[in-house]
């Protein structure tokens, strides 16, 4: 791989360090100054304000599929739309939800929430106390931040309870004991906190007493990722457990019984739950124990109570190959729900414990090519599944079954947003520079001409074991495809489409083969004339904003144009910002010489060079992201307009790591990015 000779500065002589000081009067300034520029441009002229209407339209479509998950008796849903921007947090029962027109019971409104007590509001989420539903612990973060503000809720009353748990902003984990008992895991004050900026200490809180004196349960060390405890409250198997995550990849499991901590003996590595009498251990790496060797891949389960007597015989329910792997698992009541992807494509297989032995059967009715999710509606009581499908063509439907009775029956389903007609989807694949093949998905015309001047956009993310699955885009059909540009997914390594190892073949020091399986799949458009490098823009975020940063910095030839989303870039200063230090695992720690000395070469700030030539590029990135530091994008854009490079930039004063906290301004933002890329690609 080619590395860049840039200057690797020293932390002290970087001159645009007051850029991380996310609300100093300085920066933002910056940052409006930045936006003012960025807007002028990129909005002026009708086709900016069509494509954000027509964006916004589809956000707050009443048409749209409503999701919904079962608490007790109802099935509620979160809704956004031109009446309700913050949302709605409503519900109705299956019988009504199956009629055209559901007959909803608003729960809570979240703009009048909002209006009342004048904090700007995002939904985050409701945990609920089973099996009595009755109340719920919200999560309200502040302009979609991921630290929240957690409020208990009388359901019946629909109020908050005046008196109830409460727990000032924080990236908490809480998880109800009982009616009047949580597990709590916040910021306590000095020492609480791991680097990560996640809690390090969780405690059993008891009603009617102060947090101050509630009862440790476990700590962490400083470096781990977080903890956390949770309680089964599945009648008949009542147990709580403790969560230690000591990096990104690595975990500890322990049941607390009897106030004492036992240890579940799975490899670190390993992800483990219990379900009922079973525990289910999903791996990451070869497991040789009782005289078998297990792969790396596999999914095995084994009874719970034996396991901890020191028994170690386990069935091997899922066994992975070279080009299919475990996408993830949703137990019921009396089976597990195997969510599989067969060369990046989905299939699902119900496992049935009977007569001593477990045994798989397909789920019946399951399309063959599409992007399918199965989710248990109520493991703990129920068989019953909700499955979603969709295509890069046709919009999520939503379908409904319980298994051992047929088919699952739809519920209902997306409209069409865009035009598909005359489109078609391809999957391919491209050699990589050590000979791996990559596939990608094209979507393109079915007559497309292969003349080399096709607007094309090739996504990517290529990091934390994350698999991109075909699936319905509509902002992008109506942004991008309409116009008659092309769309590719490139499913290179670093995900998950092929499992761990395919993860695992671009962790740190390998981190270059992501670049390089990228790169391939451009070149391999160029190379079947789909495109050419004028023509052919990328675009990614988070992770994938650091991969942007490497292809600007690393193959600038190959790109006409690049959108950098919320983007890690400063990879000598990401562990010290934020959530950083838990991306320790998946990048390296910079502070070791050894491994600045391979990280150093994926590192986008400090490979960036005045006398380079670089592709006109856009980023977007949030203020209020507390997850990946705006401070990335700022000092990168800083950088490069000082060194003279053509590269513009916009930052949502509100949205988290999302980008956006309410649909105006996930509109705005994808119309920016769809106008720049074409703006940038269709100009012959």
């Amino acid at each position: 791989m080619l590395i860049p000779s840039g200057a690797y500065e020293a932390e002290n002589a970087d001159p645009y360090l007051w850029l991380e000081a996310v609300t100093s009067d300085k920066a933002l300034a910056w940052v409006k100054e930045r936006n003012a520029e960025s807007t002028e441009r990129l909005t002026a002229g009708e086709a900016f304000h069509t494509l954000r209407g027509r964006l916004l339209d589809i956000l707050n479509a009443t048409t749209r599929l409503p999701m919904i998950a079962k608490a007790g008796l109802y099935y509620y849903n979160i809704w956004r739309d031109a009446k309700h921007p913050r949302g709605l947090w409503r519900r109705t029962t299956l019988a009504a939800y199956r009629q055209a027109e559901p007959a909803w019971e608003t729960v809570l409104d979240l703009d009048a929430l909002a209006e009342a007590e004048q904090e700007n509001w995002v939904w985050k989420g409701a945990n609920f106390l089973a099996p009595t539903y009755d109340r719920a612990l919200l999560s309200l973060s502040r302009g979609g931040a991921d630290a929240s503000v957690l409020r208990e809720f009388d359901v019946r009353t629909q109020t908050f309870i005046a008196d109830g748990f409460t727990l000032p902003e924080a990236k908490s984990r809480v998880a109800w004991r009982g009616p009047d008992s949580l597990f709590v895991a916040t910021d306590f004050g000095p020492g609480s906190m791991t680097t990560s900026g996640y809690p390090r200490v969780v405690k059993q809180w008891t009603r009617g007493t102060p947090l101050a004196v509630a009862t440790i349960v476990f700590a962490g060390e400083t470096e781990d990722v977080s903890v956390g405890a949770s309680r089964d409250l599945t009648v008949g198997f009542e147990r709580d457990f403790v969560h230690r995550f000591i990096t990104f990849w690595t975990s500890e499991l322990y049941l607390h019984r009897d106030r004492q901590l036992i240890k579940i003996e799975k490899p670190d590595d390993a992800t483990a739950f219990a379900h009922r009498e079973w525990l289910l251990i999903a791996l990451r790496r070869a497991w040789e124990v009782a005289g078998r060797t297990y792969p790396a891949g596999a999914l095995l389960a084994t009874n719970l109570e034996a396991f901890l007597a020191g028994q170690r015989q386990c069935d091997l329910l899922f066994e992975p190959t070279k080009r299919k792997a475990l996408a993830g698992l949703s137990p019921t009541r009396n089976h597990v729900l195997v969510n599989a992807l067969d060369n990046v494509r989905n299939r699902i297989d119900v496992y049935t414990h009977a007569d001593g032995q477990w045994r798989r059967e397909s789920l019946p009715g399951t399309p063959a090519c599409s992007a399918v999710g199965v989710t248990a509606i109520d493991p703990a009581e129920t068989d019953e599944y909700f499955l979603t499908v969709s295509d890069y063509l046709t919009p999520m439907t939503l379908l409904y079954g319980a298994i051992g009775k047929g088919p699952a029956a739809q519920l209902k389903s997306d409209p069409a947003f865009f035009n598909v007609e005359g489109l078609a989807v391809h999957q391919r694949e491209a050699v990589s520079k050590d000979g791996t093949r990559i596939p990608y998905f094209e979507v393109a015309r079915r007559d497309l001409t292969l003349h080399g001047s096709n607007p094309t956009l090739l996504y990517g993310y290529g990091g934390f074991e994350v698999a991109l699955v075909p699936g319905y885009q509509a902002l992008l059909g109506v942004g991008w495809l309409e116009r008659g540009g092309v769309y590719v997914v490139a499913n290179i390594r670093g995900g998950g489409e092929f499992g761990p190892r395919w993860h695992q073949a671009a962790l740190k020091a390998n981190r270059h083969r992501a670049y390089e399986d990228f790169v391939a799949v451009g070149e391999d458009l160029v190379r079947r004339n789909v495109t050419s490098p004028r023509h052919l823009g990328a675009l990614g975020g988070s992770n994938g904003g650091l991969l942007m940063g490497n292809m600007l910095t690393l193959r600038p030839d190959l790109f006409g144009a690049l959108v950098c989303q919320v983007p890690l870039l400063d990879m000598q200063r990401y562990h010290k910002l934020l959530a950083g230090a838990s991306w320790m695992a998946e990048y390296g720690n910079p502070d070791d010489p050894q491994e600045w000395a391979f990280i150093q070469t994926f590192s986008p700030y400090h490979n960036v060079k005045a006398d380079g030539r670089y592709p006109p590029t856009l980023f977007l990135t949030s203020t209020c992201d507390d997850r990946v530091h705006p401070g990335h994008a700022r000092k990168m854009v800083a950088r490069m307009q000082a060194q003279g490079h053509r590269v513009s930039y916009y930052e949502n004063l509100e949205g988290g790591h999302g980008g956006a906290a309410d649909n105006p301004q996930a509109a705005y933002m994808w119309a920016l990015a769809y106008t720049y890329l074409w703006n940038e690609l269709a100009r012959k």
